[in-house]
Formats: C-alpha cells, sequence, structure tokens
C-alpha cells in the first residue's frame, strides 16, 4: 500500500511538475549551472558535482533545448522526493502503530476475554481498516502537501541543485526511519538474541551512510544540518553505546568515502581548463576552500539584529509555502501532528524538531537573497512530515468516536483534499513556468541595444548567468564582450575571458597580468591585505586601471555599455562608479546606457522590448521575488532614464511613449507619471 501511495505521489508530482516547466533559461544561477554541467565545469561554490555530473548526462538527451533537458531532470528529482517522503511518513506511521500495539497488547494480556470470540472478527476486520487508513492517508496526503509546497514545486520547473539535494536528504531519512522501525520490532518481539538483534539490520544504517556521502556532494549544509536529527534516530533506537562502537566508525567511514568519490570531480574537472571553472580547485587548499564555499563566509553574522530579521522573513515565507496567509490549514496539520508525535512516539518529535531546530541555527545567521527559501526546504520536510502525523491524529480522533469505517474514510479524504488542494491553489499562479520567458527576453533586450563586438559593463548576476546560456550554449552574439565586475575580482575568470575574448584580453594585457598575480596573491592571503593598507590601495588601483584600460581599449574597437546597476555606489566598486560618469555620458538606449564620449545628443532608434511574463498576468511573483526586486527595477528604471533623456534634448513626443511603456509594467512609478505630466505639457506649451 505504502509503495502504491508513493506511485501515486510520483506520478502526479512528475505531471505537475512537467506541466509548469520553465521553457528555457531562468534568473539566478540557472544559466551558469547549465553551463557547467553542460561543460563538465566547476560551479560556484561549494561546486555540487553530484548534481552537476548528473545534470550533463540529461544535457546530451536529444530532446528540446539544453535548458529544457537539466529542467526536467530537476523535476524528476523533485517529483520521485516527493514520493520518498511518502515512504518516509508511511515508515512514521508502521512504527508509531507497532508502538501502540505494543502498548495495548501489554496492558490488555491480562484482562483479555475468550467470551468475546463472537464479534472479535467484525472487530478485527475494522481495526485493519483503521490501521491500514491510519498508514496510506498520512502518506499520500504529506506526499501531495511537499508536491504543491510553495519552495520545492517552484525549483522543480528550473535548473537548480535543490531537488535533488531534497531527494537525497529523504533517502536518508528513510533508510534511517526503516532501519529503526525493523530494529525497534526485532528486540520488542524478542525474537532473537539481543546482540544479533542489534546488528541484523545495519546494512540499512550502512545505505543511509553512504548516500549521506553522496548527499554531501550535492549541497552539503543542508544536508549536513540534518545530522543532529539523524543522531536522534540512532540515539532513540540504540542508546549511547552506538556511539562508542566500531559501527559509528564503519558509518562514517562509507559516508566520507562516497564523499571523496563524488569530490574528486572538482579537480578532474579543473584540470580541463573548461568554460567555468569557479575557483580552479586543482590544489588541495583550493579544494578545500571551493567546498567550504570561502568566499560567502561574510554573509555569515551571529547578531540579535539579523537573526531577528531572519526569523520574520522565515515567518513571512512560511504562511505562504503551504497555501494562502490567511487560510494555513495545512499548518494547523502540522501542529496538530506535532503534539501527537510527542504523545505518541518521542522520538519521530525530536527527529523532527531536531530537523528544525539545527536548519535554524544556521539560517538565521546567514543572509542570502535570492535562493534563501531553499535552504528551508528541511524545515519544509519536517513540516509536511508533521501534516501527516495531523492526518493519523484526525482519523484516530474520528474512529475513536465510534464513527464507521466509510466515515473514517472520509474524514481522511477530506483531510487529504482540503491539505493539498489549499497549497495547489494558492502556488500554481506563482508556479505556473511554462511560460517563463523572463531571463531569455532580458539577455535578447539587452542585446539588441548592442552594436556588434560591443563591451558591456554590469555587475548584475541576473545578467550575466542568463547571457552564459544564451551566448555558450545558443552560441547567440557571442561578439559581445560582457564584464562582470564582481568576477573581476575572482582570478578563474580571467580563463573564461581569455578563451570567449581573446582580442578584449590581449589589448589590455598591459594592466591585466600585474593585476591578476595580485588577484591570486589576495586569494592565497586575504589577510595579509586586510592588514596592509599599501597592499590593499594597490590591489584596489590595479583594479581601477584594469577595467579603465579595458574601457579605453574596447572604445577603439566598438562602443561600450553598462547596465543601470553599475551606477549603484558601494564601498566595494564605489570608485568605479564615480570614474564612469565623471568621464563619459551616459545615454539611455533599451536596457542599457551607451558610453558617450561627448556631451551632445546620441540619437538611436526607440528599441521594442519584449516583456512576456512581468506584466501579462502569465506568471506572478512575490514582492521579493528576483524579478520584481532586480530584473523589473532594471526595465523600468532605463525606461525612465531614457524618458527624461529624450526629454532633456526636447523629443517629448518620444518621451510620452517611453514614460507610457514604463507605467504600463508599473502603474504605480511616481518618476514616471512626472516625466510623462511634464512632458505632455511641454507638448501642450506653444
Amino acid at each position: 500500500m505504502a509503495k502504491l501511495c508513493a506511485g501515486v505521489v510520483f506520478l502526479i508530482a512528475l505531471l505537475l511538475f512537467s506541466w509548469t516547466l520553465a521553457p528555457t533559461v531562468t534568473p539566478t544561477d540557472s544559466g551558469e549551472l547549465i553551463l557547467a554541467a553542460h561543460g563538465l565545469g566547476v560551479a560556484h561554490p561549494p561546486g555540487f558535482p553530484l548534481w552537476v555530473m548528473l545534470a550533463h548526462l540529461a544535457s546530451l538527451v536529444p530532446l528540446g533545448n539544453v535548458a529544457v533537458r537539466i529542467n526536467f531532470l530537476d523535476a524528476i528529482f523533485a517529483a520521485l522526493a516527493c514520493a520518498v517522503l511518502t515512504l518516509v511518513v508511511a515508515q512514521l506511521m508502521l512504527t508509531a502503530a507497532y508502538l501502540a500495539t505494543s502498548k495495548r497488547s501489554k496492558k490488555g494480556a491480562q484482562s483479555r476475554s475468550r467470551g468475546a470470540s463472537s464479534t472479535s472478527s467484525a472487530a478485527r476486520d475494522e481495526d485493519s481498516g483503521i490501521d491500514r487508513l491510519l498508514v496510506f492517508a498520512p502518506a499520500l496526503g504529506a506526499g501531495l502537501l511537499m508536491a504543491f509546497s510553495r519552495t520545492l514545486w517552484s525549483y522543480a520547473t528550473i535548473a537548480e541543485v535543490y531537488t535533488l539535494n531534497t531527494l537525497l536528504i529523504l533517502i536518508v531519512f528513510f533508510l534511517m526511519l526503516r532501519w529503526r522501525r525493523l530494529v525497534t520490532q526485532t528486540m520488542l518481539s524478542a525474537r532473537l538474541h539481543a546482540a544479533t538483534a542489534v546488528t541484523k539490520h545495519d546494512g540499512w544504517l550502512y545505505a543511509a551512510a553512504a548516500v549521506f556521502g553522496l548527499a554531501l556532494g550535492d549541497h552539503h549544509v543542508t544536508v549536513g544540518l540534518t545530522l543532529p536529527a539523524v543522531a536522534v534516530i540512532v540515539y532513540r533506537t540504540q542508546g549511547l553505546k552506538f556511539f562508542a562502537s566500531r559501527r559509528l566508525l564503519y558509518a562514517a567511514v562509507i559516508s566520507i568515502g562516497a564523499l571523496v568519490v563524488v569530490y574528486a570531480y572538482l579537480p578532474f574537472a579543473a584540470s580541463r581548463s573548461p568554460l567555468i571553472n569557479w575557483g580552479n580547485p586543482h590544489s588541495l587548499q583550493e579544494i578545500w576552500w571551493h567546498i567550504t564555499g570561502r568566499q560567502y563566509r561574510v554573509f555569515l553574522s551571529f547578531t540579535p539584529m539579523m537573526m531577528g530579521a531572519q526569523f520574520v522573513e522565515f515567518c513571512r515565507m512560511l504562511l505562504r509555502e503551504f497555501g494562502p496567509a490567511w487560510l494555513p490549514l495545512p499548518l494547523v496539520l502540522a501542529l496538530a501532528g506535532f503534539a501527537a508525535a510527542f504523545k505518541q512516539d518521542r522520538t519521530t518529535f525530536w527527529f523532527l524538531a531536531f530537523i528544525v531546530i539545527a536548519n535554524f541555527a544556521y539560517d538565521f545567521s546567514y543572509e542570502i537573497a535570492e535562493d534563501k527559501d531553499a535552504y528551508y526546504l528541511p524545515v519544509f520536510i519536517s513540516i509536511a512530515l508533521a501534516a501527516g502525523f495531523g492526518i493519523r491524529w484526525l482519523i484516530q480522533l474520528s474512529s475513536a468516536k465510534s464513527i464507521s469505517l466509510g466515515k473514517s474514510y472520509g474524514v481522511a479524504a477530506t483531510a487529504v483534499l482540503l491539505a493539498s488542494a489549499t497549497a495547489f491553489v494558492a502556488n500554481w499562479p506563482f508556479n505556473n513556468r511554462s511560460h517563463y520567458f523572463i531571463a531569455h527576453d532580458y539577455v535578447e533586450n539587452l542585446f539588441s541595444a548592442i552594436a556588434p563586438d560591443g563591451l558591456l559593463l554590469t555587475q548584475d548576476w541576473q545578467v550575466v548567468s542568463p547571457m552564459f546560456y544564451v551566448q555558450e550554449i545558443e552560441q547567440h552574439r557571442t561578439d559581445v564582450k560582457v564584464l562582470d565586475i564582481n568576477l573581476l575580482r575572482r582570478s578563474w575568470y580571467f580563463d573564461y575571458l581569455k578563451h570567449a575574448h581573446p582580442g578584449l584580453m590581449d589589448r589590455s594585457r598591459e594592466k591585466i597580468d600585474p593585476y591578476v598575480e595580485l588577484l591570486k596573491q589576495w586569494e592565497r592571503d586575504p589577510a595579509a591585505f586586510k592588514n596592509n593598507a599599501l597592499l590593499t590601495q594597490k590591489i584596489s588601483t590595479a583594479f581601477l586601471e584594469t577595467v579603465q584600460s579595458m574601457v579605453r581599449n574596447e572604445f577603439k574597437v566598438a562602443p561600450v555599455y553598462m547596465t543601470n546597476d553599475v551606477l549603484s555606489a558601494d564601498k566595494t566598486n564605489g570608485y568605479l562608479t564615480q570614474w564612469i560618469p565623471q568621464t563619459y555620458q551616459l545615454v539611455p538606449q533599451g536596457l542599457v546606457f551607451n558610453l558617450a564620449t561627448d556631451s551632445s545628443f546620441h540619437d538611436s532608434s526607440d528599441l521594442r522590448l519584449e516583456t512576456r511574463g512581468l506584466n501579462d498576468s502569465t506568471v506572478r511573483f512575490e514582492k521579493d521575488d528576483v524579478v520584481n526586486l532586480k530584473i523589473l527595477s532594471a526595465y523600468t528604471s532605463m525606461l525612465i532614464n531614457r524618458g527624461r533623456y529624450l526629454a532633456a534634448f526636447n523629443q517629448h513626443s518620444r518621451a510620452i511613449i517611453t514614460f507610457k511603456e514604463a507605467l504600463a509594467l508599473d502603474p504605480s512609478l511616481a518618476a514616471a507619471q512626472q516625466g510623462l505630466a511634464e512632458s505632455a505639457a511641454k507638448m501642450s506649451t506653444p
């Protein structure tokens, strides 16, 4: 029955994820990850080697474009994760039922009556039906709830590492909980000698250790945070004696062995000099830096203010995860499930609690923008598992009130349907990415304003990542030289530029070579620069001179452009932000500024921007979605800049059209409304 439920959940989830699958590259890391997988490269830290290798195989399937192939692989991972979660719940329900039966057997052994045999058959049939219902209804309900949840569903439709991560975590949980159930049943039945009973089912334990090691080769942070919960299962099943036994050592060796095998991919891939070779991890030290994500440690902060802000953000995410905030039925079920687990199976309660506690301990101190919701996936798993216990509690409540088996089935069906339907209806508008062309259109709109062989300066990852895909895999507009200003602070990026734009590198080699040498020194020992003002000044000056050299030398070949975000002053690139507008006139053209050496009016055709998904209601976005925060704001900001530029040179009729385009994307833009009113007034003045 459990396998049947898992199969049903898998088919429903895969159909849903396939139907809502993104048809091409999407924002944030998708483009970079697809390129790394396609070319067997090294992705950003920690490298995600297991996902990269599996995604590479998917990229070879001759169906659809490369992005769709890898997007669909993640849909399969997510559907399998939902199916395995169904099996996890079934294990929890079977163990809870066995523990309850054992307690009842002990209590009723002395008061059992022989005269009850005339009614026991019907009662046993009724109890048997309830027992089956107490397993498959919670399992089915929790599996569907996870499939329709906001976060997993969202990552099931794009190229990302988190669905594989979720699948592997749940496989570990399943193997550990099955081991616990078998050991518990064996110990309670006392069919075997105690020593034999302890080790009889260790194959499940070692299999879990192997999968845990493999999982660390995907997104090791969230996987590692589940270790306390796994330790709870072991402790509550075998006690402290396990942690002093050789069995722990065997499990650790198996896990570490699997981890080493997976991460051996990094130096192998780096040795091939692939297109994406982030960090170039060929030495042990560089491999360690890459795996531990040294470059992201600046985002960790254990301050009360930071943790409070992250807690508020999590609460907001949680309220929309399984349905609308005003109808938190699944969360109520989960709350009831936690309470029921505490009463009926204390091991399960602490297992679920430690998943949440360990995740919070890390996530509340880590500030990250676009994919923070994925870091909470273990918490959402715990809530879905608890919701399964909540459904079980409802069924038990109905059967305790002498409701017939048929009515108990009705209660179970209602709970499953309401919980899953609430999540499905609420999350469909946000997760249906079947018409999600936003990132691809963004790139095409940027390219439309750039002349052949033009140089584009940007520090927006929403520009660079999808451009990796479009230029390197689709081989479109490979003439455009895209420079990510932030990546210019990574030595490996210059190896990529040598491949992609050798002419650019040759023309500015005089400044690039000494800067890269300083950059490698900084990468080896950043503390030396932090403690030495002269070294810091030297590398900062070399960085600025490198960018200046590239801009000036490329002007001799073709126009130079930049995205609006380069103007955003910050402590890292502030001096560069000041130099560009002080040296050049910024001429708004489409979604970029064309850098001009004079202050006269530079006329250009008014470009038609493709805005599928931004304002046609085919996709909905939360306020904190990267599309709203970065991509849509880039469109509206540049349209306003274009309108103001035209108005400044008395091109008011064209300015009015541009301001109206901005207002079509966001009717609340005060700057566009003001510009429109001013240009209209100028037009009406004789």
